[in-house]
């Protein structure tokens, strides 16, 4: 294991060593845990962020939401409902997964709209 130095104003060095105490654990090890936790927090971010053009779309995502092009939770979910059931008419396929529309037209399926 590295050793590292980091800076902490005395007042909070004294609040962790009182901690660490009451918990009966070290200083050290509540620094790793709260390391972990920082970076674990971070983590999907990075995720999102390696993804090819993911910032690109979430700018434009975030102007079109400015200028009121968005959709209320409640027409989201009026329309999800509409297409689940249109779906649900369809049967399941042979494998008992629901198609998809975005699956249908990429399969060629002569089923669903165009």
């Amino acid at each position: 294991m590295e050793t590292a130095t980091i800076r902490i104003p005395e007042e909070k060095k004294n609040l962790l060593k009182a901690v660490a105490s009451l918990e009966n654990r070290t200083m050290n090890d509540i620094l790793i845990d709260l390391i972990d936790d920082y970076v674990e927090r971070r983590k999907e971010t990075l995720e999102l962020l390696a993804i090819p053009g993911f910032t690109r779309r979430l700018q434009a995502s975030r102007r079109e939401f400015r200028e009121g092009k968005f959709v209320s939770m409640e027409d989201a979910r009026k329309d999800l409902e509409r297409r689940l059931l249109k779906e649900g008419s369809k049967g399941p396929r042979k494998n008992g997964n629901v198609r998809s529309q975005k699956t249908a037209r990429s399969s060629g399926s002569s089923h669903g709209p165009r």
